[in-house]
């Protein structure tokens, strides 16, 4: 599998703490909200970066306990970007939920 963040992959990942890789994922969703109408071709790498840090996520064995959190994280983002928004989510949304983990990935810094 070719990766995208490759010194990710290798292992520094799991070295990170949950909050750490959610914010991580939420700086990649954000920048799918921004390209979503203005370039199509960087909007489709971020949300292929977001599904590979979500991957990574839930492969992470100390996050066995959040796995339904973060499973439905995936399906629901894959909804609201390239499916129907049954969940009736919205960019706003995604920034609120990412906002907490950014914000404690800083001050835990």
């Amino acid at each position: 599998m070719k990766y995208q963040h490759r010194k990710l992959a290798i292992a520094g990942w799991k070295n990170l703490s949950f909050v750490e890789q959610v914010a991580n994922i939420g700086s990649e969703v954000e920048r799918m909200i921004l390209w979503r109408e203005k370039k199509k071709a960087y909007n489709q790498k971020a949300f292929e970066r977001t599904i590979e840090l979500l991957t990574f996520t839930i492969d992470d064995p100390k996050n066995r306990n959040r796995l339904r959190e973060l499973t439905r994280l995936r399906e629901v983002l894959i909804d609201y970007f390239f499916g129907k928004n049954i969940f009736s989510s919205s960019d706003e949304l995604w920034r609120n939920y990412f906002y907490a983990f950014n914000y404690a990935a800083r001050i835990n810094s």
